[in-house]
């Protein structure tokens, strides 16, 4: 096997896939799925302490972001990501203090709940919240 031409495939493979970005943009967007990386912005992991099994402690963490198409809505999310956090925060803990030991968290339960903190946040619908993430350790 010789490696060296493998390594001069990948490099050209690389660098072909970097300089045609716009093909690969173009095709996510008319498929519909996904946030536009102009309207997106990622925020800081959520994490909630749960109850384990035996008596043991646990985290749930959630990864969020949002993805806000109107501009005006936009910047007031970003100025006001500190009280997101912070809403998250406690959406979290809640929904953490009603999980049973070894359950499987209700995934659309915890959309619910921080969909709706975010929309009291920032007073008014029209940011919606994604969820990368979210694992119960």
């Amino acid at each position: 096997m010789e490696r060296r031409a493998l390594l001069g495939l990948a490099l050209v493979a690389t660098a072909a896939a970097s300089a045609s970005p716009e093909p690969a943009a173009a095709s996510s967007s008319k498929e519909g799925g996904g946030a536009s990386a102009e309207t997106y912005f990622r925020l800081p992991v959520v994490t909630a302490s749960i109850a384990g099994l035996a008596g043991r402690r646990g985290v749930l963490s959630i990864e969020t972001g949002l993805d806000v198409p109107d501009a005006a809505l936009r910047l007031r999310a970003q100025q006001s990501a500190p009280r997101l956090r912070a809403a998250y925060n406690t959406a979290a803990q809640q929904f953490a203090a009603g999980l049973r030991p070894g359950a499987a968290p209700d995934i659309d339960r915890l959309a619910g709940a921080l969909q709706a903190a975010t929309n009291a946040t920032l007073g008014r619908p029209g940011a919606r919240l994604l969820l990368g993430t979210v694992m119960a350790i």
